[in-house]
């Protein structure tokens, strides 16, 4: 049996624990994927297109909005297909530009007030849903769920950095290639 990384051997419950979240965690993923589909066919947008929305979403909250070369970097887009797919987005209304203050000859990408709308009016009653099957779970086990998904996020960043580091990229850092 494999040591964790405190060095214990890992029990038969904390396995199955672990193996019920590795579950849990790709059906979030697949659920959202569901979702994400639904909101991109009625606003009209590509599956590239609702990928940018969310990298530029999940950047901006985390506070730290991104450029449009990584992006297009995030995406497995050439610079071409890049500027296009920024430039659709622009004409929508989803995003903005916005002049880098660390460096004004770059700009950073980021929601618009009506993309903003738009997202919040769609996604607002599945917010209200989760705040309310949330109700029912205790504080401290929130703040442990928290701690896990912080923990799984900066792992699932690793391995991605490491696959860029050999060679071995994907088609798009959220998932697995899709063809249309």
């Amino acid at each position: 049996m494999v040591e964790g990384s405190s060095g214990r051997v890992p029990s038969d419950r904390r396995s199955r624990l672990e193996a019920e979240i590795s579950a849990d965690l790709r059906e979030v993923t697949a659920v959202s994927e569901q979702i994400g589909r639904v909101f991109a066919a009625t606003h009209d947008l590509g599956h590239n297109d609702f990928h940018a929305l969310m990298h530029i979403m999940v950047a901006e909250t985390g506070g730290r909005p991104l450029r449009a070369g990584e992006l297009g970097s995030m995406l497995g887009l050439s610079p071409a297909a890049m500027t296009y797919l920024v430039e659709r987005l622009l004409a929508s209304g989803h995003i903005r530009r916005e002049a880098d203050p660390s460096d004004r000859r770059r700009v950073l990408l980021r929601y618009d007030t009506q993309g903003l709308e738009v997202a919040r009016e769609f996604f607002a009653p599945l917010g209200a849903r989760t705040t309310h099957a949330l109700r029912a779970v205790p504080d401290d086990d929130l703040a442990a769920a928290h701690r896990v998904f912080t923990v799984l996020v900066e792992s699932m960043r690793a391995h991605h950095d490491e696959l860029g580091a050999t060679g071995d990229r994907g088609s798009s850092s959220t998932g697995p290639a899709e063809t249309h």
